[in-house]
């Protein structure tokens, strides 16, 4: 597998007449230090920042870095933005929540909720001074070494991309970042097989994230490369995982499910089976359905917006100015 020089940011916010540089690490004006016991402590080297795009939310940027993961020895692209609120003086010792953001298809070479079409950083930007989000730092890696689907999974002799996933980005940013020790920081959102990635992360590991939005997802593992390994398959499928947690009784995850009125009835279908088999006790689900919505990231945007964002939002933690 070749190895993808990946790359993470430099971040330049305005404040009055002066820019502020940000590095992503901590500069001379925000070191990376947080009060309280629910922030994490920044260990690890500097990532090299390269910014990427300049959005329209206080002048932020979004940047990427190459990182070799530890525990999956894949080597790939993240990009992250975090949000004005990150640069204020008034929340430099507080700590932010983290939005792991994936695309649908193959999440490769990039992922496409950088883009400026999109806006999703204008829009999280928007949705936090109305008052129906978090600031979150968003977080975009990407989720297959190649064009070919690997569930976000440690599929048996090949690229451990569920390591990846939930185990080494997440490392990244907290290398990085000032961000919540415990898992009410820690959230995902996704479409189409970035949903079933961001559904099947939660509930595989729901001591380390507690939420996540969840657009026109896959409900069942499919990739072609679990031929011969159904029991690892099964222990992927967010059916046997949800089960699961019900069973141990928790601890609670809530999951935000979308879907659009434009696609398929199966779409729909499949994620009120979902529901209703599993959406009890310690897992706790949200349906937003979007009128008009299709199998794409400009519908589920409008979703998040139109509910799905501040219920998420609702359950996680949020920065604390200082006094």
């Amino acid at each position: 597998m070749a190895a993808v020089a990946v790359l993470v940011l430099l971040l330049f916010v305005g404040y009055g007449s002066r820019p502020v540089v940000f590095s992503g690490r901590g500069g001379p004006e925000f070191p990376h230090t947080s009060a309280g016991t629910a922030a994490s402590v920044l260990t690890g080297s500097h990532a090299p920042f390269t910014d990427q795009r300049t959005t329209l939310a206080g002048g932020t940027k979004i940047g990427m870095t190459t990182y070799r993961g530890k525990k999956s020895g894949f080597t790939g692209k993240v990009w992250v933005w975090a949000p004005p609120q990150y640069y204020d003086p008034k929340y430099a010792k507080s700590a932010f929540p983290v939005l792991i953001a994936l695309p649908g298809s193959y999440g490769y070479p990039y992922n496409y909720w950088i883009r400026g079409d999109l806006g999703l950083q204008e829009d999280v930007a928007r949705w936090t001074a109305q008052g129906s989000s978090l600031p979150f730092i968003i977080v975009m890696p990407v989720m297959n070494p190649g064009p070919h689907y690997h569930d976000c999974s440690d599929i048996p002799g090949q690229q451990k991309m569920g390591a990846w996933m939930t185990s080494d980005v997440p490392d990244l940013v907290r290398a990085n970042f000032r961000t919540f020790k415990d898992r009410d920081g820690w959230a995902f959102m996704g479409s189409s097989s970035g949903g079933f990635c961001a559904l099947k992360s939660v509930l595989q590991h729901p001591e380390t994230f507690k939420a996540a939005i969840v657009s026109g997802p896959d409900i069942v593992p499919d990739s072609s490369l679990w031929r011969g390994h159904l029991k690892e398959k099964q222990a992927n499928n967010p059916q046997a995982l949800a089960q699961r947690l019900i069973d141990r009784h928790g601890p609670e995850v809530y999951l935000a499910f979308q879907v659009g009125t434009r696609e398929s009835r199966g779409e729909m279908a499949k994620v009120k089976q979902f529901i209703a088999g599993y959406g009890h006790g310690p897992v706790r689900t949200r349906l937003q359905v979007i009128a008009d919505g299709g199998h794409d990231g400009l519908s589920y945007l409008r979703g998040m917006g139109q509910g799905s964002m501040k219920w998420i939002s609702d359950h996680l933690r949020a920065p604390t100015p200082a006094a």
